[in-house]
């Protein structure tokens, strides 16, 4: 399933990794070009700028803004849902209104994660960012923001008018079918990788995906077998795979997902503070996953 130009979250976008130099945590805008270029041309339908794999939150606004437009410039707007989450309503819609600017087709929002926001809050929220004009995929991960986009308060974002797709982190996978229910019309988009299966056979019509940063041919094969309901293929791909999936919902996915792009032959590179290298057993249990999976040729 491939994206569209009015569904432009429909088909795999990577959640992209940000390419910082070693020797000073500045980004390197050249290679973050190449590697979206490598993205889609390894079969990717488009990035994901400025999300938790990109680090934002530890970006300047200069930097921040740097990314999305070099993000535009090497793959073309209609690729291009750029995350604009930020403490105020304000700062995220003006975000939303750079993307805009720049060319992008869609922007992703998590609710208000300055706090733990009531419903008021939150269709407050959308309906701020949404004035930008682009449409918005909501982010659901309760476990960073502690705000929970549940199916019903999903469905009366989407009623209003705020959102036109989410991206599910919480897990659970029984959510999918409720959320059909309620919204058909309301694209559902895999936000954790080490679910991918699941909610495909769900209906899932979009990835916001980690481990394409590394394995994007694999990964791309693995999500297009899965909406297509070819299980023949994508029960095999998914078992290999799983040992790196599962680790996009583990608090070191950054770390992890950067270092198995350095093992397949991409710079993933270091992450800025607070984030530290992994813990020994954790580098040894990726480099192991890793290696298994480029020794299977799905590098």
């Amino acid at each position: 399933m491939n994206s569209t130009p009015d569904r432009p979250w429909r088909g795999v976008l990577v959640a992209t990794a940000l390419p910082l130099r070693a020797e000073d945590m500045s980004v390197d805008y050249e290679a973050y070009a190449a590697h979206c270029a490598w993205l889609v041309a390894n079969g990717c339908d488009g990035v994901v700028p400025n999300g938790s794999l990109g680090e934002y939150q530890v970006l300047t606004p200069a930097e921040r803004a740097r990314v999305v437009e070099t993000a535009v410039a090497a793959i073309g707007g209609e690729r291009v849902v750029p995350g604009v989450a930020a403490y105020g309503s304000g700062e995220a819609r003006r975000w939303a209104e750079h993307a805009a600017d720049a060319g992008c087709s869609a922007v992703m929002l998590l609710p208000p994660n300055a706090y733990r926001a009531d419903e008021r809050s939150v269709h407050a929220h959308y309906a701020e960012v949404a004035r930008a004009g682009l449409p918005v995929v909501a982010y659901n991960n309760p476990y960073d923001t502690k705000v929970d986009l549940t199916p019903r308060l999903l469905a009366e974002l989407h009623e209003a008018g705020h959102i036109k797709a989410v991206k599910e982190f919480s897990g659970d996978v029984r959510r999918a079918w409720e959320l059909a229910e309620l919204a058909p019309e309301l694209d559902l988009v895999i936000g954790a990788d080490d679910v991918l299966l699941e909610l495909a056979a769900a209906g899932a019509k979009g990835w916001v995906a980690g481990y394409p940063n590394a394995l994007p041919r694999a990964c791309g094969e693995l999500f297009r077998a899965a909406v297509a309901g070819d299980t023949g293929t994508a029960l095999p791909l998914y078992r290999s795979l799983h040992p790196l999936l599962r680790w996009d919902s583990r608090t070191e996915f950054v770390q992890a997902i950067k270092l198995s792009m350095d093992l397949a032959g991409r710079y993933g590179g270091p992450c800025r503070p607070p984030r530290v290298p992994l813990l020994p057993e954790q580098e040894k249990d990726v480099r192991a996953a890793t290696e298994a999976a480029i020794a299977a040729g799905l590098a």
